[in-house]
Order: C-alpha cells, then sequence, then structure tokens
C-alpha cells in the first residue's frame, strides 16, 4: 500500500509539487494549469481518462501521470464511472475557488487580440497589481497572444499606464466585466487572449498564478 504525503501547507506548494515545476508555463507535458484545471473538471462530475485527456489538450501518458500523482497526494478516487475527487481533494478546489473564484469567457471587445478570450477574477489581490506586465508576460509564456490586467479600484476599473477609468474608455470591455464577473472592491480580472480556448484558460491561469504569494 502506498502511504500519503503530508499535504503542504498551501495549494499553490501543492500543485507546484505535483506537477514537478516551479510556474504553469509550457512543460514537456504537462503544467500547474493542467493540475488545476483536471481538479476544476474533476469537481463538477467523475470524468474518464480519455475525456480527461481531451479536455486538457495532452496526451494519454500525461493523464495517467497527473490522475497518479492526484491519487497519491489523496486528492482524487478512481472507479468505473471516471475519476472524482475526495474530500481532501474538495477542500484544496474550494481553497483555491476562493481567490479565482470566478472565469468566463468574454466576447470580443477593445481589450481583446484574438479569437478566444478568458477571464479570471482573483479576489482581493488589486494591491499586488503594479504595471501588469508580469501577468502579460506569465500568460504570453503559457501560450496566450496577450493579456491585460484590471483593478476594481474604488467604483472604477483600472488598468495601470493605460486608463484610469475603463468604463469610459473602453465600455464594451467593462459592460462584459460587470455582467459576468461583477467584481467588488480590489479585485483583479485578467482577460487573456488566445487562438485556442485551451491556451487562452491557460494564459489568464499564469497571470492569476502570480498573485499568489510563495511559501
Amino acid at each position: 500500500m502506498i502511504m500519503e504525503k503530508p499535504m503542504p501547507s498551501t495549494f499553490k506548494q501543492l500543485l507546484k509539487e505535483i506537477a514537478g515545476e516551479k510556474a504553469p508555463g509550457p512543460a514537456a507535458t504537462f503544467s500547474v494549469f493542467h493540475i488545476y484545471h483536471a481538479m476544476e473538471l474533476m469537481a463538477e462530475k467523475p470524468i474518464g481518462r480519455s475525456k480527461l485527456a481531451s479536455r486538457l489538450n495532452v496526451g494519454e501518458g500525461a493523464v495517467r501521470t497527473i490522475i497518479g500523482r492526484l491519487k497519491h497526494a489523496g486528492l482524487i478516487i478512481t472507479s468505473r464511472s471516471g475519476c472524482k475527487l475526495t474530500g481532501k481533494g474538495l477542500k484544496l478546489r474550494r481553497e483555491f475557488a476562493a481567490i479565482f473564484q470566478k472565469k468566463a469567457e468574454i466576447g470580443n471587445n477593445e481589450l481583446t487580440s484574438a479569437r478566444y478570450n478568458i477571464a479570471f477574477l482573483v479576489k482581493d489581490r488589486g494591491h499586488k497589481v503594479k504595471s501588469g506586465l508580469e501577468q502579460r508576460d506569465a500568460a504570453v509564456m503559457a501560450g496566450a497572444k496577450g493579456a491585460t490586467t484590471i483593478v476594481s479600484q474604488e467604483g472604477r476599473f483600472v488598468i495601470a499606464s493605460v486608463s484610469n477609468d475603463v468604463k469610459r474608455d473602453f465600455p464594451r470591455a467593462a459592460s462584459q466585466i460587470l455582467r459576468l464577473l461583477a467584481p467588488e472592491d480590489n479585485d483583479v480580472i485578467i482577460i487573456a487572449s488566445a487562438d485556442t480556448a485551451i491556451k487562452a484558460e491557460h494564459g489568464a491561469f499564469a497571470a492569476a498564478w502570480t498573485f499568489l504569494n510563495d511559501c
């Protein structure tokens, strides 16, 4: 019988440990993003290996490794119906869902630059935003064409060095953000654009990941 490893103190540490890398950028087979997305899918309902590979856009070998590592960490169980999260896995999922609180597909607007556009709402991290370049670079490294970082600040949406009132300067984008994400004060919205949906989501996740403290 394989003994479970002790769980690291934060979900960022754990996801990094399972993925075997230091950041959610491109990897030979899979990255932190794929671990996160796999758990997200399993939280909805049990999912089989083939469907998981298709949804994650990785090979069967990578999916077997992902499943094996999540199972070894005590985060999932497998059965004929597929893979699903354990109580420990659901608890971890709730932890990062409290920070990566909302996700939405955004239509074309003044701030998007490709066919597919995914927005992440990162809860209460506005004070961590500097120029937004770190988030853009992380998104591009993960396969996106670009990313915009927007802060909800005292009733306004702000993009550093670009706009101190997105509602005025980019009304279509602001309308979509309000309708789909409903951010509160000090929340961050990341919009990543890419040629495929999975790359846009990977880019948004990578940008959002920069707001999590290393421990």
